[in-house]
């Protein structure tokens, strides 16, 4: 293989230490390789960082091994280029397979500039992105616990969740720290109700007789106790993400245009992708990246799969949360794109064709700085009148009527105007 890097470097990451491999130049101008082992401390990763640039070594190659490779690149990634590679991209050749082994095949390929590095965002953005994620793992562990609140409720017989929407409103939760403090006469606990809920204190009065003993006090205690914990540590990260999107307050702004989007998802969008979309030379690529296209297989002529790759869950989860709610937004082109694409592929394919039509739309605005346009409800009528017309000429037809067209004076005026 022809040596495209002179100096490179590959480490074979585990979590207590790194085996590194270098390939320089000699003084008779043949490659000589030098292996070694470090541990993956701050003194170890230190020592690493001084022999890879003791050797003179301009790019590091290393594989993406779960969280592991994280400390490493946080102590290397402001003294060299650094390449994150995806470990099914650089399997090694069959036997022998050994740490060293690996390093030094690792260094083969980064050596004949084989290898495809994967994005890593800048350090603000991982900054960030480390926020949002341990934010949506608490909303979804404050969901887990609203629920076994619900379950727990079930057991005494309590039916507040039949007459209140939200349990955990002004008024629930007044009734419920009540209860967990002795009170247990459905009529002074439906006083506790509140503005709109007043109107319905005689179903409260029916609702709260149940069977509260010591035990589902101290349960529920425990679970309202949590779930305070976990509203102050919500709103914590969403201050301190607020400070960190300082600098990228107009690409969130710019984000919530889309119909669907609301500040958190333009927040978690942004974390996860970033705002330069340099690292990605066109919509194409993003949608790739991001996994929310259909897979390319082909073999011997013959299509095999159209299986889309895993891309990040995170952005997974934030884009289908806008498209859902895109979804519902009436006489928009995203809800057009949903209902039309149903019909042909159903519900989840659907739903994949208009998260792939967010994310093209995010990259084009991130380029441009432009606001989104929407190209309306009636997109696919306006694109190709004559083909909506037969479609609906032919429903009718099915159903046993004779179809005759009249141009409109309003058509007839266009089609003059046009000539």
């Amino acid at each position: 293989m022809d040596v495209i890097v002179e100096r490179p470097g590959a480490l074979d990451v585990h979590k207590a230490q790194v085996t590194a491999c270098v390939r320089v130049p000699d003084e008779k101008g043949t490659r000589v390789q030098h292996l070694a082992e470090f541990k993956t401390t701050v003194r170890g990763l230190l020592a690493l960082r001084d022999w890879l640039a003791a050797h003179g070594v301009t790019q590091v190659a290393m594989e993406a091994t779960g969280v592991y490779w994280k400390p490493v690149w946080h102590v290397l990634e402001d003294d060299f280029e650094l390449l994150l590679v995806d470990a099914r991209h650089v399997k090694q050749v069959p036997g022998r397979k050994t740490d060293v082994k690996d390093a030094e095949w690792l260094c083969r390929l980064l050596e004949a500039g084989l290898l495809r590095a994967s994005f890593v965002p800048p350090k603000p953005i991982r900054e960030l992105r480390q926020l949002t994620r341990y934010r949506k793992a608490q909303i979804a562990e404050r969901q887990r616990e609203a629920n076994r609140l619900h379950k727990a409720l079930e057991d005494t017989g309590i039916k507040l969740d039949c007459v209140a929407t939200d349990i955990l409103g002004v008024s629930g939760r007044a009734m419920l720290d009540a209860l967990c403090r002795g009170t247990t006469d459905p009529v002074v606990l439906a006083e506790l109700a509140k503005g709109r809920m007043r109107a319905k204190i005689p179903a409260l009065r029916e609702a709260l007789e149940g069977r509260f003993d010591e035990l589902h006090a101290l349960l529920i205690g425990a679970i309202l106790a949590h779930l305070d914990f976990l509203d102050v540590q919500i709103e914590t990260l969403s201050g301190a993400i607020e400070v960190k999107l300082a600098p990228f307050a107009a690409a969130v702004d710019l984000l919530r245009t889309i119909p669907g989007f609301e500040t958190r998802t333009a927040e978690n969008v942004i974390a996860e992708i970033g705002t330069d979309m340099t690292q990605f030379p066109s919509a194409d690529h993003l949608a790739s990246w991001a996994g929310q296209c259909p897979g390319n297989h082909q073999s011997a002529g013959k299509r095999r799969s159209g299986r889309s790759r895993k891309g990040s869950k995170w952005l997974n989860q934030a884009l289908k949360e806008a498209a859902m709610a895109a979804l519902r937004t009436n006489g928009s082109y995203l809800q057009a794109l949903y209902r039309r694409k149903k019909s042909q592929l159903g519900h989840a394919r659907a739903l994949g064709a208009v998260k792939h039509s967010i994310l093209c739309a995010i990259w084009h605005m991130l380029t441009t700085g432009e606001l989104y346009r929407d190209l309306g409800g009636d997109y696919y009528q306006r694109r190709d009148p004559e083909r909506q017309t037969r479609r609906l000429i032919a429903q009718l037809e099915r159903l046993g009527h004779t179809v005759t067209l009249q141009a409109t004076a309003t058509a007839t005026a266009e089609a003059v105007a046009a000539v």
